[in-house]
């Protein structure tokens, strides 16, 4: 008797009577490959965080310090361990899972260790600052060298394997250089709940997923081109100043794939085109996407290549959209013509079933905030400005953006760091350590490369003068808020001037979330205001 009265207080205390799922190894492996994942709120629930090298003088917006940049060689603590001085990076109670890490340095020397559930040892050892050399059979979707690894010893590496942990994880670095060598890095990690079940990695049960890990890696790097479900076209020439519309099929469902490829008469209107032809959706009676379709295709101005998880731009101009887009009732795809010449539109669409739930499902949102002659300036003591890529007011998941940029200067624009605010709290949940960090790569100016969840298709020379497009896009390491979230860029360069900046921004929320930045948007634009 007494048995029963307590598994229904339990029962009515709001605890699970059945086992809850939990979170491993495989588990997060399978999210990573799931496009779905994204478009529902978590469960279990977690607080995205990042630790990284930023500089310590950053305490509090508009105190002093604030935009210094000495984002080098900074540490949470140093401690002994074993008889050797460990640096420690990251120092987190669980339970958790790291599910990106990110590093680089001029010389690679030294040993990263990482310790779970308060273990003093390692499960982790890498002999070098250097996550190549992490010892694991890991495809190129799983973890990268950046551009610039080939460099001497210059260059860094971004894991993307997640690692998950009960109690706590800890990221060391014994540095054994004597020249005090820049040493730059960023983990983003979850907390999940107290009581979460969660299991933690060990190197023994990857060896027994290394087939899943390769097959994750595969799809990462190769997502579905075939898609079944409901097809939907249109075909149409839009004349200046008008608009084409294609409805989806009513009912509840989600819109899995959308392929757009657009042409001009004259070829030299083509990227105008791209940059005023406006991509607009509406689901439920509600438009979350407004953006010019180029950047949302990822590639910012122009027709730029890119593959990635979530979105294709293929050399003939077609432009594909994989994210998941589900609808309760009805769901409508217009393009808009804003130029002044004719473009001929094709558009097609792929639905499928969803089953909705008001506590998980949530709307897809891109926004488009473009400005330009946005103020560079060299060094806090011009008193650079934090431009806003968005402001989000209610609740939902944070998932990427695209950066497209014309630099009218013959410098580097982007030593700025990327601040991530969710739910009003006093610190940013991210403070990055400079523009290409952020976007998986490291050593300005941009070098193109493709990845799965971060790329540069487009950089027009060497010195990052005119356009540049970056765009970095999540999964395991997606944004949850609850009402509020904010997404800063800090405007340093290596020499005082202006940039022209465009930030398209993808998110999902629930009904009723709005972005602040959606109103009072200029005609999106082309030609720079210099171009010398």
């Amino acid at each position: 008797m007494l048995k029963t009265v307590m598994i229904c207080m339990l029962c009515l205390s709001g605890i699970s009577c059945f086992a809850q799922k939990q979170v491993n190894l495989k588990s997060l492996l399978e999210e990573l490959q799931d496009n779905t994942a994204v478009a529902k709120w978590p469960d279990p629930y977690y607080k995205e965080m990042q630790s990284s090298s930023y500089d310590r003088k950053s305490i509090s917006p508009g105190k002093p310090g604030w935009f210094a940049n000495d984002d080098r060689s900074q540490y949470i603590r140093s401690e002994t361990n074993d008889g050797h001085k460990e640096l420690v990076m990251m120092d987190a109670d669980g339970p958790g899972a790291v599910v990106r890490f990110w590093l680089t340095t001029f010389k690679r020397n030294g040993i990263i260790r990482i310790y779970f559930d308060n273990n003093k040892t390692p499960e982790i050892t890498i002999p070098s600052y250097d996550l190549m050399k992490i010892g694991l059979d890991l495809g190129t979707a799983l973890l990268q060298a950046h551009s610039s690894y080939e460099a001497k010893e210059k260059g860094g590496s971004t894991l993307y394997l997640p690692l998950p942990y009960v109690k706590h994880c800890k990221i060391t670095f014994e540095d054994n250089d004597p020249d005090n060598q820049p040493r730059y890095y960023q983990v983003n990690y979850r907390t999940y709940a107290p009581g979460t079940n969660v299991k933690t990695f060990s190197l023994q049960e990857f060896k027994t997923l290394e087939k899943l890990a390769a097959a994750v890696n595969e799809k990462l790097l190769h997502p579905d081109s075939i898609v079944n479900g409901s097809r939907t076209h249109l075909q149409q020439e839009i004349k200046p100043g008008q608009q084409a519309s294609l409805k989806l099929p009513a009912g509840t469902a989600a819109i899995r794939y959308i392929v757009i490829k657009i042409t001009t008469a004259n070829a030299q209107d083509y990227e105008q085109a791209l940059r005023s032809t406006i991509l607009k959706i509406k689901f439920d009676g509600q438009e979350t996407v407004r953006c010019p379709l180029g950047d949302f295709a990822g590639s910012g101005v122009g027709s730029k290549s890119l593959q990635s998880w979530y979105r294709t731009v293929k050399t003939d101009g077609s432009l594909i959209s994989r994210w998941v887009m589900p609808y309760q009732a009805n769901a409508e795809i217009s393009l808009q013509n804003l130029s002044s010449s004719a473009v001929n539109a094709s558009l097609s669409a792929v639905t499928s079933q969803w089953k909705w739930d008001d506590n998980s499902s949530m709307y897809f949102h891109a926004n488009w905030k473009g400005e330009n002659n946005v103020a560079i300036k060299q060094t806090e003591q011009y008193q650079p400005m934090e431009w806003d890529f968005n402001e989000i007011i209610g609740k939902g998941v944070f998932i990427g953006d695209t950066f497209a940029v014309y630099n009218h200067m013959h410098k580097w624009y982007g030593e700025g760091d990327q601040k991530l605010w969710t739910d009003n709290i006093v610190f940013p949940d991210e403070y990055g350590t400079g523009t290409e960090d952020y976007y998986n790569t490291s050593w300005a100016p941009v070098i193109l490369y493709q990845t799965p969840f971060a790329n540069a298709p487009r950089a027009d020379n060497a010195d990052s003068f005119g356009y540049n497009t970056f765009t970095r896009t999540r999964n395991l390491d997606a944004v949850p808020f609850k009402d509020h979230f904010l997404y800063s860029l800090e405007m340093l360069g290596w020499e005082n001037g202006t940039a022209d900046c465009a930030a398209t921004t993808y998110w999902y929320g629930f009904k009723n979330a709005k972005s602040n930045i959606t109103k009072n948007q200029p005609k999106p634009s082309l030609l720079p205001a210099n171009t010398k």
